[in-house]
């Protein structure tokens, strides 16, 4: 059994996924429009992702663009954790994704880890970064 997060976006995922394995190494998402789908819509509607996913830290991150004209508000009351090894890894990812975003929390240590920092990136994603430490797992 695996559970694997599924994000959503209004127009965004694309660009979104190709920054997240940017910023973690990882190999290009793989993406399926909904253009691509049997009798599916042509023009700026089949440019929109049906559904994608990005292999990040031994994990997939799925996720989609709402269809255009469908209301939904990307992330709202959702964050993707990444646990890493080192207050030095953590701290990178967190500037990474802090590109042109948010801060929630600044990057700092806390009583329950040595690094941790929330943010919500310029796609609309809130992330927890933060070292992992024994009491976390």
């Amino acid at each position: 059994m695996s559970l694997h997060p599924y994000i959503h976006f209004q127009g965004q995922c694309a660009p979104a996924l190709a920054f997240y394995a940017e910023v973690f190494d990882a190999p290009a998402p793989k993406i399926m429009t909904f253009g691509q789908a049997p009798g599916g819509p042509q023009g700026p509607a089949g440019e929109r992702v049906m559904h994608a996913h990005v292999e990040i830290a031994g994990g997939l991150l799925m996720a989609s663009d709402f269809p255009l004209g469908f209301e939904g508000d990307p992330q709202k009351a959702f964050s993707v954790t990444v646990l890493l090894d080192s207050v030095e890894a953590a701290r990178r990812i967190y500037d990474r994704l802090m590109e042109g975003g948010d801060v929630i929390h600044e990057f700092g240590a806390s009583f329950f880890s040595e690094g941790f920092g929330m943010l919500r990136d310029r796609f609309g994603t809130h992330w927890i970064v933060m070292k992992e430490s024994e009491g976390l797992r």
